[in-house]
C-alpha cells in the first residue's frame, strides 16, 4: 500500500513538472500591430535624404548670391525719410535675403528720429520691402538761426534750413536750451506741441501760425481769423473741437474764441 501511494505521487509530480504554459496570444498580436507603424529601413533612408537635401538647399540660399539683396523698396515714407532709410540699409546690398535679420533691420530703422514704426519683409528673389510709419510733425521749433521739426510729443525729428517748411506753426525756444535729434523738447514746451497736435487733428478752419503761452494760459494764433484761447493745457482735444464748431458761427471781425471752459465758449470782438 505504501509503495502504491509512493508510485502515484511520483506520477503526479512528473505530470506537474512537464506542464506546458501557452504563450499569451494577445501580446504577440500587440507586437504585430505595433510593427505596422514602425517605418521600414527604406522609408527612413528616404526621409533622411529629404532632410539632407532641404538643409543643403537652405545652406546654399543662406551663403550664396542666388537671393542677394539688389533693391530696398521703401513704402509709406516721404522722400527725405526714404533717403534716410536707404542710407541705413545700404550695407545689406549683396546679402542673401535668407540671411537678413528682419528684426535687427527694423530695430536700426526705429532708431531714426523721423521713424515712428517700421516693418521689414522679404520679396524674393532680390527685394527687401520696408514699410515706414513716419513721425507726425506739428511744428517748427526755432532757436536763434536754427530750426527743427518736432512732433506733438515734443520729439525732435529733423533739423531744417531756417525759413523753410513755412506750412508749420512756430514754437520759439529760449536761449540756453539744448536741442538733440531724437530727443524731446523740455517739458515746458510739450504743452505747446500738444496744443498744435490737437489743432492738426481737428483741422481748424484756419491754419495755425503759432502757439503762445502766457503763464499757464495757451493761445493758438491763426493766420487769419480769431485767436483761440485754450486756457490751461487740459482737455486740449475737446477745447479745439469746441472752437472748431464755434468758428463756423462767429461774425467777421471776431477777435477771439475763448474755450478755456469748453462747456461755456465765448467769442468777442
Amino acid at each position: 500500500m505504501a509503495g502504491g501511494r509512493t508510485e502515484r505521487g511520483s506520477r503526479r509530480h512528473a505530470r506537474a513538472a512537464s506542464a506546458v504554459v501557452p504563450f499569451p496570444r494577445g501580446a504577440a498580436g500587440d507586437r504585430l500591430r505595433l510593427a505596422r507603424f514602425v517605418p521600414s529601413g527604406r522609408a527612413l533612408l528616404v526621409a533622411f535624404g529629404v532632410v539632407t537635401v532641404a538643409v543643403a538647399l537652405y545652406a546654399g540660399a543662406y551663403t550664396t548670391s542666388v537671393f542677394a539683396v539688389e533693391h530696398v523698396e521703401v513704402l509709406g515714407a516721404p522722400p527725405e525719410i526714404g533717403r534716410e532709410v536707404e542710407a541705413a540699409t545700404d550695407g545689406l546690398h549683396g546679402t542673401s535675403l535668407v540671411a537678413v535679420d528682419a528684426e535687427a533691420v527694423a530695430g536700426t530703422l526705429r532708431a531714426l528720429p523721423s521713424v515712428a514704426g517700421v516693418s521689414v519683409d522679404r520679396a524674393f528673389p532680390h527685394t527687401l520691402v520696408v514699410r515706414i510709419a513716419p513721425e507726425r510733425v506739428v511744428a517748427v521749433a526755432r532757436l536763434g538761426h536754427s530750426s527743427w521739426l518736432v512732433t506733438g510729443t515734443g520729439k525732435v525729428v529733423r533739423e531744417i534750413e531756417t525759413g523753410t517748411e513755412r506750412a508749420y506753426p512756430r514754437v520759439w525756444l529760449k536761449r540756453g536750451i539744448v536741442v538733440r535729434l531724437g530727443g524731446a523738447l523740455p517739458v515746458t514746451y510739450t504743452a505747446l506741441t500738444r496744443a498744435l497736435a490737437a489743432a492738426t487733428e481737428e483741422k481748424l478752419p484756419r491754419r495755425v501760425k503759432a502757439v503762445r503761452a502766457t503763464g499757464d494760459e495757451l493761445t493758438l494764433v491763426l493766420r487769419r481769423g480769431p485767436e483761440i484761447r485754450l486756457g490751461e493745457a487740459t482737455d486740449l482735444g475737446l477745447k479745439v473741437a469746441v472752437a472748431t464748431a464755434v468758428f463756423r458761427h462767429v461774425e467777421h471781425g471776431t477777435a477771439y474764441i475763448d474755450v478755456s471752459v469748453p462747456e461755456r465758449p465765448v467769442a468777442g470782438p
